[in-house]
């Protein structure tokens, strides 16, 4: 087994009364244990520290010195965590930790028995008439005679020697996530510019992804909330948020915090910020990526999503548009535009049995926005010269349905076209417009390339 044991700072400045500063500190506490979840799910509270088991979770960190650094670098940046134990028992990873000390692999108990008694929480207590006995160091509480112990002591202090030693097992109540992410965080200042607020969200989108992690979820939909100071202008109000939304579920900090830096860098607050708020408002199970060797892995799809949510962020979803294939024979609604934000619509019925033969009509390289209307010499259309058909027609008819927004004028096309050849323009698309009110007018519709 492998163990690590975190060990909170203590709580600096005045803490206010101590019922508020244990409640601080239980509420920090279990922040720190849903946090931990995301290396391992074996993630325990004991006398006031997390314990984590992470022997399973090895292989999938990289190894023991992967593992190691990482959990030590977000802990050090999430919580401001420096005292860190490792061991084979938690027990001695906590009493590690404690003495501030990086801990022991091999050679456990030598490593143990020269630490204080304070270090292991059944033996504090006793430390006074342990001290007594001449007794400085958990070694020589462990060479006094066994017997002796048990008759003078509680049970307890020789079932933690052991379990330390990893002589006893440890049995734990591990830590299941919340069913829900809510997280609050009490600002070291005021803070009066949005894009300021980064610093204080990027520790709850941490949290965000330890839990997610725990869950095996990716998030979907996230709010910020802020909470503006007491001594605000009324016309101010309580404070603000933000919702903000991703195209596929993700637990990346990287991501969620370029996003979120976006969205606050065109944020105006109104009054100064004290408090901050992030909740998980929809989450959908995510799979762990693939370890699969096959070049095609999805990782440029989610990169480009990354980015086109980046890219809405900074210009906004008005300007940010992706085409939408359409049902439709007529050239210019084959497809329309709409926000990437926006899910796009079901998929297309079934095919009919015989739609899986080949489409021979040949389709423009260029498309004009509006079909330009073609004059017509001796019954044959003209560009910059008279124009040579040389493939067609391909009628193409539908539409009926259709009308403009207006609700007046319908939209229905009843076309024949055709691949026509200019001397100076090249190969065109053109068609000829078989309604009766239209005479049999003739139109430029595309250019091939």
């Amino acid at each position: 087994m492998w163990w690590a044991a975190l060990l909170l700072p203590e709580p600096s400045g005045d803490c206010g009364s101590a019922p508020d500063a244990a409640d601080a500190m239980g509420a920090r506490l279990a922040a720190l244990g849903t946090w931990a979840l995301q290396f391992t799910p074996r993630v325990a509270s004991v006398e006031g520290a997390v314990l984590m088991e992470l022997e399973a979770s090895l292989r999938l960190f990289g190894g023991r010195t992967a593992l190691r650094e990482r959990v030590r670098e977000a802990a050090m940046a999430e919580f401001g965590i420096h005292c860190i134990g490792w061991a084979p028992t938690g027990l001695a990873a906590l009493a590690f930790a404690r003495a501030g000390v990086d801990g022991a692999e091999a050679l456990l108990s030598p490593a143990l028995d020269r630490l204080p008694l304070d270090t292991l929480g059944a033996v504090a207590p006793h430390r006074g008439t342990l001290a007594r006995l001449g007794c400085r160091t958990l070694g020589d509480v462990r060479r006094l005679p066994r017997g002796g112990l048990g008759r003078r002591f509680d049970a307890a202090l020789l079932e933690a020697l052991d379990q330390a030693h990893g002589q006893r097992p440890e049995p734990q109540r591990w830590l299941a996530p919340p069913e829900t992410f809510l997280a609050r965080l009490e600002l070291m200042s005021r803070v009066e510019d949005a894009p300021a607020l980064m610093h204080g969200a990027h520790r709850l989108l941490l949290r965000l992804c330890g839990w997610l992690a725990a869950r095996h979820r990716g998030v979907t939909a996230f709010a910020l909330r802020w909470a503006h100071d007491a001594m605000r202008s009324r016309a101010a109000g309580e404070g603000g948020e933000l919702v903000l939304r991703t195209r596929t579920p993700t637990r990346r900090i990287e991501h969620l915090a370029r996003l979120l830096a976006e969205h606050l860098a065109r944020t105006e607050l109104l009054a100064p910020v004290g408090d901050l708020e992030l909740e998980a408002l929809d989450t959908q199970p995510l799979a762990p990526p693939s370890a699969s060797l096959l070049p095609d892995d999805g990782t440029a799809d989610t990169a480009l999503d990354e980015t086109l949510e980046r890219i809405t962020a900074r210009l906004g979803a008005p300007r940010v548009l992706r085409p939408v294939p359409l049902d439709d024979h007529r050239l210019e609604h084959m497809q329309r535009w709409q926000p990437v934000g926006e899910p796009l619509p079901r998929a297309r019925p079934a095919a009919h049995p015989h739609d899986h033969l080949p489409d021979r009509t040949p389709q423009p390289s260029w498309v004009l926005p509006q079909p330009l209307r073609l004059p017509v010499r001796g019954h044959r259309p003209m560009y910059r010269s008279v124009l040579l058909l040389i493939a067609g027609p391909h009628r193409v008819e539908g539409g009926w349905w259709d009308r403009a927004n207006d609700g007046a004028q319908h939209r229905h096309a009843q076309r024949d076209y055709f691949v026509a050849l200019d001397e100076q323009a090249g190969v065109l698309w053109v068609f000829q417009e078989r309604l009766a009110d239209e005479d049999g007018a003739w139109y430029l519709h595309g250019v091939f390339a």
